[in-house]
């Protein structure tokens, strides 16, 4: 018998490209705008993992013997929806029970985390569980298929699960067309990982700091300025951080102070300055830069003969010049 992945895949072999999914068939809230056909394939995929639960014989499983999915990508569970999940499950009990796999102590889930976590807060001892037996690529597979289809899953958390389960496809564009996403859409999902570590330690307490679009937008605009990019993201990004500076703004932010660095180092690199002296004494300088060229002279050092001389020196000097 073929395992779950296999099984997975050969019942959603018919799942059909973006292109060919009407929008009026696809139920989205206002939140799930980033990527209408990873929403549409994989609610495929998600009915498919639900006829997989309900096909095994569901036991009682210590609560305490559980532990999550390792490759969970979701990094915050809401509480007020736990707590109305955990208040049906007591009125009416488990409707669906979860699915697990043995461990070494114990057993994993594969699918159903949420209503093992509202059993947690009922503090019940046992859950219902149907014990199945995929690989380790069979978690990451379904723990993407359970999370992404969820319309309150952050763009952060979705691109954790798209690289957890990269490795499960022969090519980008496979993984692209299984999840229902363009290669630019997939592409968006996979810069989160090209952001630097402090942006990331962020987006792992906080998901929702950022979403697909302004991320790929800073991650361009560091790479292209380099250094100063960096330095202006490590400046800029504490605003977003604390929500005092919208994420969409965050990359012309960063561009407009990159772009201002770069330009003082140009025009510090390109400044001379030459001092001359009457002697052993200092009597002035003279500057080149990209404003201009420019000579003090010191107030003791010059002459009303000195200063006609200069005077009569630059008027004839230009007065020559060929027009």
């Amino acid at each position: 018998m073929s395992n779950m992945r296999e099984q997975l895949l050969a019942k959603t072999a018919g799942i059909r490209k973006t292109s060919a999914i009407q929008k009026d068939e696809i139920k989205r809230n206002d939140r799930t705008q980033t990527a209408p056909g990873l929403a549409g394939a994989l609610a495929v995929a998600q009915m498919r993992v639900q006829e997989l639960e309900a096909a095994g014989v569901a036991s009682l499983i210590a609560v305490a013997d559980i532990v999550p999915n390792p490759w969970q990508p979701r990094r915050v569970f809401n509480d007020s929806k736990l707590a109305d999940l955990a208040e049906s499950i007591r009125e009416v009990g488990l409707m669906q029970p979860i699915v697990v796999r043995r461990a070494e102590m114990g057993y994993q889930i594969v699918a159903g985390e949420r209503r093992w976590r509202a059993h947690k807060m009922l503090g019940a001892d046992t859950i219902k569980a149907v014990v199945a037996e995929p690989s380790d690529a069979d978690m990451a597979v379904l723990a993407l298929v359970e999370n992404v289809s969820r319309d309150d899953l952050s763009d952060y958390e979705i691109a954790l699960s798209i690289r957890q389960t990269e490795k499960e496809f022969p090519s980008r564009a496979r993984l692209a067309e299984a999840l229902g996403l363009s290669r630019s859409g997939l592409y968006r999902f996979l810069s989160f990982a090209q952001l630097p570590d402090y942006v990331i330690r962020d987006l792992d307490l906080q998901p929702t700091l950022l979403g697909g679009t302004a991320a790929e937008a800073i991650v361009m605009t560091i790479r292209k300025y380099g250094e100063a990019g960096d330095a202006a993201a490590k400046e800029i990004w504490p605003l977003v951080a604390s929500g005092k500076m919208d994420q969409g703004k965050a990359a012309n932010a960063i561009k407009a102070l990159a772009t201002r660095r770069v330009d003082a180092a140009n025009s510090a690199s390109e400044r001379s300055i030459d001092k001359f002296f009457a002697g052993k004494e200092h009597a002035g300088s003279i500057t080149k830069d990209a404003n201009g060229f420019t000579v003090k002279i010191k107030f003791g050092a010059l002459s009303e003969a000195l200063e006609n001389q200069i005077r009569q020196l630059i008027s004839e000097t230009f007065h020559h010049q060929p027009k």
